[in-house]
């Protein structure tokens, strides 16, 4: 039998990196980290009680997420956007998904569908427990689901990118009742618009989807920055 080394015994087991990630991409998520907050890394080795080796690979998964970023003689601080950049990336996803939903093959048959409509009714059931986190969880398998209904990988990669860059604004409207109502509708109208090969009502819906996660997260910013008695900048980076 092989012996066990101190060494060994010091390295955290990947499921606990990807535990940390995942507890923290919520907390940045629902809003109870925010937007420039510092990330330390003597604060996440007390709470989640790693090595500092390890609390570093914490902080790159979550860069690549897009939630967090590296700033020079700060460190990492959860990632935030001026006015402009939401607008511009928003735009940009209106213009890839809008587009996605004019090339989809129609109808979409029910077995292709049936994936998306059981991930729907996982979110169905999140949305009417008030689970806020299964909420995010399945409504996040919902649009990669959705996704690879297209026959066009390229767009397809395209659009997760960008969903990716957003990811710290995309969910913050999903903390309240009425947008995870909204949101859980809207699904159910684009399973309907696939299913009758309505294309018209699916490029409405992918459009009108977008809009309450923008617009969420820009109010929401704007009343944090009033709390702190600084102003949303409407171009720079802030």
């Amino acid at each position: 039998m092989n012996a066990i080394t101190p060494a060994a015994l010091q390295e955290p087991a990947p499921d606990a990196v990807q535990a940390a990630v995942a507890t923290l991409e919520e907390d940045i998520v629902f809003g109870r980290l925010h937007p420039r907050e510092r990330l330390t890394e003597d604060e996440l080795m007390a709470r989640f009680g790693m090595k500092r080796h390890a609390v570093r690979q914490v902080l790159v998964d979550l860069e690549l997420l897009g939630v967090v970023e590296k700033k020079r003689n700060i460190g990492a601080v959860v990632r935030a956007f001026s006015v402009r950049e939401v607008m511009e990336l928003y735009a940009l996803r209106e213009v890839l998904e809008v587009h996605a939903a004019r090339q989809m093959p129609l109808p979409v048959s029910e077995a292709r569908l049936a994936a998306l409509v059981a991930v729907q009714r996982e979110h169905d059931a999140a949305v009417a427990a008030g689970d806020a986190r299964r909420v995010f969880r399945s409504n996040q398998r919902f649009h990669r689901e959705f996704v690879g209904l297209l026959d066009n990988a390229v767009l397809g990669q395209a659009i997760e990118e960008y969903a990716r860059r957003t990811h710290p604004i995309r969910f913050g409207s999903l903390v309240t009742a009425g947008h995870r109502e909204r949101a859980r509708q809207e699904h159910w109208t684009m399973i309907q618009a696939l299913r009758d090969g309505d294309r018209d009502a699916l490029m409405a819906v992918c459009r009108d989807h977008l809009i309450p996660s923008r617009d969420a997260y820009l109010a929401s910013q704007q009343a944090y920055a009033q709390t702190q008695g600084t102003y949303l900048a409407p171009s720079a980076s802030v």
